[in-house]
């Protein structure tokens, strides 16, 4: 009889049962043709496990069956801003995760970490040592600020409005405490994507996003976009979002008072169609995959705000939602959750003037939708 295993090594596709296997992590393998043929997993939560000082960058995971496999930890590592790596540090991380674990590592996890995956229990502290004097640093985990994830930004995409790379080690260095010890209701995810296109998943996956966004008009180089096919012109207009676009006698026209920035025609004639100059960033709150309500996008913030070094203002409106957050939210409760408990007319009356934020039409439940707030409570008898 064919085991469950080994049928995922089946078919023309590669197999993670098969990588397991190069990998020599036979345990792994073991337990988990053990759960597929009782249907159920043999992994539990490992409890407090990781290195002295440090709170959180140590997921713990063991199982109840010792004998085929007792304990497969997992390290969560900080990404260097925009993932560059040299090789020479990857081979050496390579070396260490060989030696003390079992050789698997995922680039990267959901939030951005680097992520090294399967280390028994007395072998942490060595391999942390290890890594540690390679200059990296561990986090990520429990109630805490995630790792921070950032694209590439200026270093390779010529849409970034904003300095990606420098903000996320910026806000990094800032709250590098509450990366590695726990104080939060729960996780608190930051994303920085450069612009609207958003390669990092902010609008859908973090607390606090960041979106590199720009503020003026969309520069236009008519006698290029004449090189364009009129038939593609044509039909990026009329798949505008907002219908905001218009194209007669062989010119293009943006109602920039409609247009949302998504990047579409921008993406669609990268040569003839650019971001504009007064560039900064989109503020939105409380996004999260998965909960006990359901999935939600990030709801606008700020619409529009300058985004330069040192970023105290940035900073500043962080710390203010977090304390409010950490007072009112309940375990396990994400600040999308908070926000969308109380309703999003109270957070603003009670984080947002405090602030200096706001209400604006741009805050709503989603596009083209209602906004969260019409009035302030006790101005309407």
């Amino acid at each position: 009889m064919t085991r469950p295993v080994e049928e995922l090594e089946k078919g023309k596709w590669p197999s993670y049962v098969t990588e397991w296997k190069k990998a020599g992590y036979i345990g792994l393998v073991e337990i988990y043709n053990k759960a597929l043929e009782d249907k159920r997993t043999h992994f539990k939560h490992g409890g407090m496990v990781g290195y002295p000082g440090y709170d959180a960058g140590v997921i713990g995971r063991l199982s109840d069956m010792p004998e085929i496999l007792g304990s497969s930890h997992v390290f969560r590592m900080l990404e260097p801003a925009g993932w560059f790596y040299k090789t020479e540090s990857l081979r050496k991380v390579v070396d260490v995760w060989t030696k003390y674990g079992n050789g698997l590592i995922n680039f990267h996890g959901a939030t951005g970490s680097l992520q090294l995956v399967g280390i028994e229990t007395e072998n942490i502290e060595p391999a942390f040592e290890e890594l540690a004097k390679l200059h990296y640093d561990f986090g990520g985990s429990g109630g805490d600020v995630r790792t921070l994830a950032a694209c590439g930004g200026p270093a390779i995409c010529e849409y970034s409005n904003i300095d990606t790379l420098d903000l996320y080690q910026a806000l990094t260095m800032r709250f590098i405490e509450d990366i590695h010890r726990p104080r939060f209701p729960y996780k608190w995810k930051i994303k920085i994507p450069g612009c609207p296109n958003d390669c990092v998943a902010a609008t859908a996956r973090s607390d606090f996003a960041i979106i590199g966004n720009f503020r003026d008009a969309i520069k236009i180089d008519q006698d290029i976009l004449k090189e364009y096919p009129e038939e593609k012109i044509l039909k990026v207009v009329n798949k505008c979002p907002t219908s905001c676009m218009s194209y007669e006698n062989k010119k293009l026209d943006i109602d920039m008072g409609n247009c949302t920035r998504c990047m579409y025609c921008i993406n669609e004639f990268s040569k003839a169609l650019r971001p504009g100059d007064d560039k900064g960033a989109t503020i939105l709150i409380g996004a999260r995959a998965r909960g006990r309500i359901g999935a939600f996008l990030g709801w606008t913030l700020i619409p529009f705000i300058k985004v330069e070094a040192p970023y105290t203002r940035l900073i500043e409106i962080i710390v203010g939602i977090q304390d409010w957050w950490d007072e009112i939210g309940n375990p396990k409760e994400r600040v999308g959750e908070a926000i969308y408990r109380i309703g999003f007319g109270k957070f603003l009356f009670e984080v947002g003037k405090e602030l200096g934020i706001d209400p604006v039409p741009q805050m709503i439940t989603r596009p083209r939708a209602n906004p969260f707030w019409f009035y302030w409570p006790g101005e309407v008898e």
